[in-house]
């Protein structure tokens, strides 16, 4: 009677795409809630419980960059080879390592191989420097309040050094899937209790797949526990499985016992206790692999055949455990990319620029990240690397290369690409989407909001960040989308409102009122770039107040972010910037407000519907995402992921 029930659960043979789907709906794995607190030197491998934010800037004190002389750069304006200079050494110049802290009064380097030593006190300059030549500035690699790392981040062994360079000691990750494995036969040894083999008994065999199926579990970031061997007894092998459970385990695998014949009496097990889900699948080998639910808990039944055994856990067991920790199953493999911007290298040089990689319809799109050297962000953030050879002088926008993936590639088709304005929101959103769903990513690119709407013209991003002021109407970014997105029907969504205002130094020393002072001539501004939706309005605020730019010191000293201009500001760069007051506040700066603004996403109409896209408006629209928005000071979050406007 059992023999012949087993018969007809075999013939239900499902293909493995059914099957796990089987499984998954049946189960609905959800990353484990459990969470723990460890030293970050243990932290490689683990999963963040929670969004990581940088405690202390990246660098967090002024220092040197190359090995030389410290110097005030206003001391060397107009030295040339034809008009040197000398320097006393101790006083004019003072010697320095790279990474030693910059002394007072001091704002620039000059290389040694840059200058002559004329004798123990006097050193000659042929070229000048500008400020802050040759230094790292505080916060040039990240600032403090800075998301690190979202949460269901794996953290990888670099990830170490911007956690640590972050102030981040201790770090909260989720629990470790457990695992128990049940090995069953009796004609296995356990390896351990045999200390000859030669004395190995004919008909038994030594147990290995749980040796195997161990390591694969750690590999996927879990924790085997392994019982004993159970022998081919259905009570035993029944015990076994409910002492399991008494473990609370997360899954429990059987080892071998899961084909139909006489002497495997694990489906017949899991009938009487459970709910048998799929008993047997349509690969080779790995056929009787079993697929069940015993009392809440997943369960899977792997063959004894060690290659079948490997099969079905890749199949099977290794993308539940990834979903157990909110994670995708991760590959390894490279993939042709086109570059959403010029990369320029220089001749003689074999460059490794890391990117940020998105799908942009049929096209993966490379965002190159920070070139700086000393940018541990730069890795941490990376989802491929791009090799540039040293016969090339870059790569042009738009042209086709090859990246080598640092992530699974169905993250990067799970990938919103978002370029134009820079906004801090979006990092907030980021976080969101990865709590909204397990393989959806922002990777964005700041070229200014011009920039955002020239790349969705030119098919390089899904979304552009916009804040593009129209002087004549008051209206934001509609002018500018009908005159550059003439043939692309596009949905506006209204991001945030926020405030943008002027960012000085704590206690505003230079007591300025508004954007009028800025004119007085004693200040040294720092200005966004080009095309950038701030540069827009500072400009309409000029003209609308009669002040000819000339007159503003630093007009054109640019920055692409809202957080370098306040790193500007906090560095004595300048001594004030147009920006957000979430910028402000993440350093501890003053914030004199100017006006609001409108802050939306642009999205072509043809992806309006696409999943991811749909998931981003959701998460925009939820009360979690309105609520940290409303934390960070400066942002009316009340219209987030209202459609107001189809161009």
């Amino acid at each position: 009677m059992n023999e012949v029930r087993r018969q007809k659960i075999y013939l239900k043979m499902k293909d493995p795409k059914e099957a796990l789907e089987i499984f998954f709906k049946h189960l609905r794995p959800e990353p484990i809630p459990d969470a723990e607190e460890l030293p970050v030197h243990d932290s490689p491998g683990r999963v963040t419980a929670g969004p990581v934010f940088a405690k202390i800037s990246a660098p967090h004190f002024q220092s040197a960059a190359m090995d030389g002389v410290a110097v005030r750069a206003e001391d060397t304006y107009g030295v040339t080879e034809r008009n040197p200079k000398r320097l006393k050494l101790g006083q004019e110049a003072l010697w320095i390592n790279t990474g030693q802290v910059m002394p007072e009064e001091k704002n620039a380097v000059i290389m040694v191989e840059k200058l002559n030593q004329i004798d123990e006190g006097t050193i000659e300059i042929e070229s000048s420097a500008f400020p802050w030549q040759n230094t790292r500035k505080i916060g040039e690699d990240f600032v403090a309040t800075e998301l690190l790392f979202p949460q269901n981040h794996r953290i990888r062994p670099f990830d170490l050094g911007t956690l640590i360079g972050g102030g981040v000691l201790w770090v909260k990750v989720r629990r470790r899937p457990r695992v128990s494995l049940i090995r069953t036969g009796s004609e296995l040894m356990d390896s351990s209790s045999i200390s000859d083999v030669s004395l190995l008994q004919r008909g038994k065999i030594i147990e290995s797949n749980s040796a195997v199926l161990s390591h694969l579990i750690r590999e996927c970031g879990a924790e085997p526990i392994v019982g004993d061997i159970v022998e081919d007894d259905a009570e035993k092998i029944k015990r076994a499985l409910l002492r399991a459970m008494d473990t609370e385990a997360d899954m429990v695998i059987v080892l071998a016992g899961s084909s139909a014949g006489k002497r495997d009496f694990t489906a017949e097990v899991i009938e009487e206790i459970g709910e048998l889900l799929v008993h047997g699948v349509t690969i080779m080998p790995g056929k009787p692999t079993i697929l069940a639910e015993v009392k809440g808990t997943p369960f899977v039944g792997i063959p004894g055949y060690p290659v079948s055994s490997y099969i079905a856990f890749n199949q099977f067991v290794r993308p539940f455990l990834y979903r157990l920790q909110g994670l995708n199953v991760p590959e390894r493999q490279s993939a042709p990319v086109i570059a959403s911007r010029d990369i320029p290298s220089k001749l003689g040089i074999e460059e490794f620029i890391r990117v940020n990689i998105g799908s942009v319809g049929e096209r993966l799109v490379a965002i190159p990240l920070t070139r700086a050297a000393g940018s541990v962000t730069s890795l941490s953030r990376a989802e491929g690397i791009i090799r540039i050879p040293s016969v090339s002088e870059g790569i042009v926008a738009g042209e086709e290369t090859k990246a080598e993936l640092l992530v699974d590639p169905e993250e990067i088709a799970s990938t919103i690409v978002i370029i134009g304005s820079h906004d801090i929101t979006l990092d907030v959103l980021a976080d969101e989407m990865r709590s909204a769903d397990r393989g959806v990513r922002i990777a964005s690119g700041n070229v200014g909001s011009l920039g955002g709407l020239m790349a969705l013209q030119k098919g390089t991003a899904h979304v552009a960040g916009s804040h593009l002021l129209d002087p004549e109407t008051g209206e934001y970014n509609i002018s500018y989308i009908k005159r550059y997105l003439k043939r692309m029907p596009v949905h506006v969504f209204n991001l945030v409102e926020r405030e943008q205002g002027l960012i000085v130094r704590k206690g505003n020393p230079h007591k300025l009122g508004g954007i009028e002072d800025l004119a007085r001539g004693d200040l040294r501004f720092v200005n966004r770039q080009q095309g950038s939706g701030t540069r827009v309005l500072f400009d309409y605020k000029l003209q609308e107040m009669g002040i000819d730019n000339s007159r503003i010191q630093g007009y054109d000293n640019e920055e692409y972010t809202h957080m370098n201009v306040a790193v500007a500001v906090l560095n004595g760069v300048a001594d004030a910037g147009l920006g957000i007051m979430a910028a402000a506040r993440a350093l501890d700066l003053e914030f004199i407000p100017v006006l609001k603004e409108q802050y939306d996403l642009v999205i072509p109409s043809s992806l309006v519907n696409d999943w991811k896209i749909e998931l981003l408006i959701s998460a925009a629209r939820s009360e979690e995402f309105k609520e940290r928005v409303k934390g960070l000071g400066g942002y009316n979050p009340e219209k987030s992921g209202v459609l107001w406007k189809i161009v």
